[in-house]
């Protein structure tokens, strides 16, 4: 064996196992690592994407959140409107109830004061003629005793 040769077929054999490789195997490699590459690219696309959404759906959620605090507080201060006026017509109420009530009772004791001044007029009309009867020590007729109490009830 000649080593020429053999260093020339081993040479021959290794540019065909080179060539192969280039051709079937490294081209195949190539192809993998590179739509690896691009699925890898895609997911963190996908991944920054999916970030940016979390973002302005937090952003959307903050807005809402604090649309419905204001919403919530009017209402609130709407509630609070609504209270102070019942508490103000109950209030007004009451003291229409309360005058009407004061009127009523002054009225009675107007019609009792009257009601008395002329129970006295007639006591003292009465004691007046007992008075003048045991005076006189003579008896007046009734019709007389009647028209003695109206005239002296009336100049009272």
């Amino acid at each position: 064996m000649n080593i020429n040769l053999t260093l020339i077929g081993q040479s021959i054999s290794f540019l065909f196992f080179i060539w192969f490789c280039k051709k079937f195997v490294w081209t195949a490699l190539i192809s993998s690592m590179e739509e690896r590459q691009k699925k890898i690219a895609d997911g963190l696309d996908a991944a920054d994407k999916a970030s940016r959404d979390l973002e302005a759906a937090k952003e959307k959620v903050s807005e809402k959140l604090k649309d419905a605090k204001k919403e919530a507080s009017a209402i609130i201060e709407q509630a609070n409107k609504r209270a102070s006026q019942i508490v103000d017509e109950a209030k007004d109420q009451a003291k229409t109830e309360a005058e009407r009530v004061k009127a009523g009772a002054k009225a009675e004791i107007d019609m009792e004061v009257n009601r008395a001044k002329e129970e006295l007029r007639s006591k003292v009309a009465i004691l007046a003629l007992a008075g003048a009867e045991k005076i006189l020590q003579a008896n007046i007729d009734e019709k007389t005793n009647a028209a003695l109490v109206n005239d002296l009830a009336s100049q009272l």
